[in-house]
């Protein structure tokens, strides 16, 4: 009886904590990965490790870090473990390339293809923050580094993203 008891007590505290961040984990891992399908896969796998592993939380205010750098864990896991399929876009149907050049903003589209340039170490924390809100404490924590070295990329990131943006604009 006690055990069951226990059991419905992790649970809920396994939903609580994840009814508020799943959305956060999705888009975390739809940056990092750059398909929302595969996203998808990321997430549900990061949730049963997440599961699994509970109980080695020991502060549920740290819930948000925890999840997240599960997530970035189970996406490096994702593409060591799978080999996606390649297409060769030079010999795609003219229904197939069509799907290609599908965009519902131009400017969106262009300004997410210069973030998805950077270098991983420069794209995260430029996420992190300018999409999910985290503050430069939060990053440094989820990333495994220094709050000044957090400042750094962030820095190096926007300096980077806008010679790219400069760059595609006069190549127009």
């Amino acid at each position: 009886m006690k055990n069951s008891k226990q059991n419905v007590q992790r649970r809920q505290r396994f939903d609580r904590l994840v009814a508020v961040r799943h959305r956060d984990m999705f888009r975390y891992a739809v940056w990092l990965c750059r398909d929302p399908g595969i996203a998808e896969e990321v997430v549900q796998e990061a949730l049963l490790r997440a599961w699994r592993s509970l109980d080695a939380l020991r502060e549920d205010v740290a819930a948000k870090q925890w999840l997240l750098t599960i997530v970035r864990r189970e996406n490096a896991r994702y593409f060591e473990r799978k080999r996606l399929e390649t297409v060769d876009i030079d010999n795609l149907t003219q229904s197939q390339s069509a799907l290609l050049a599908v965009t519902d903003d131009a400017e969106f589209d262009s300004l997410r293809e210069a973030i998805y340039q950077l270098a991983d170490d420069y794209r995260e924390p430029l996420v992190l923050q300018v999409l999910m809100g985290y503050s430069t404490r939060e990053i440094a924590e989820l990333m495994g580094i220094k709050p000044g070295a957090v400042l750094t990329r962030l820095h190096r990131a926007r300096i980077k993203l806008k010679a790219i943006v400069d760059n595609t604009y006069r190549e127009m």
